[in-house]
């Protein structure tokens, strides 16, 4: 009986078992981390297209609004936009649109989830002289 108490037959599949387990945790946090990392990066091209609109319009408007709804459409993200101007901008004048998102980070469903703030920024300058 003691010959296979002190016997290692058998000690790799305990190993194989702890391995497994931790590659599905580390698995499961980047399944439930990575959608954040696409949100930020929709969040960025959000902001240039914003800005880019307004660059060309040289004005922040109803052609920017109507920007930012076909963008929330198209990307299925409703973020808040604070522009640095409104109405018309003068060639060559930078404007600054700041988009935020409150998004949350399930780490495993609802026990660890809590909410982060998503910023992007993007400035431009007029490409439009009002007389």
């Amino acid at each position: 009986m003691l010959k296979i108490l002190k016997s290692n037959c058998g000690e790799g599949y305990i190993d194989v078992v702890v391995l497994v387990l931790a590659v599905a945790m580390v698995l499961a946090l980047a399944l439930s981390v990575l959608p954040v990392f696409v949100q930020k990066q929709q969040l960025d091209t959000y902001a240039t297209e914003l800005v880019r609109e307004a660059e060309i319009y040289g004005r922040v408007g109803a052609e920017t609004t109507n920007r930012a709804a076909v963008l929330s459409e198209r990307l299925g993200i409703q973020p808040d936009v604070q522009w640095s101007k409104s109405g018309n901008i003068q060639l060559n004048d930078e404007v600054t649109v700041t988009v935020t998102l409150e998004t949350d980070i399930g780490l495993f469903g609802r026990i660890g989830s809590f909410p982060i703030t998503l910023t992007a920024k993007a400035a431009g300058k007029s490409e439009v002289y009002w007389r």
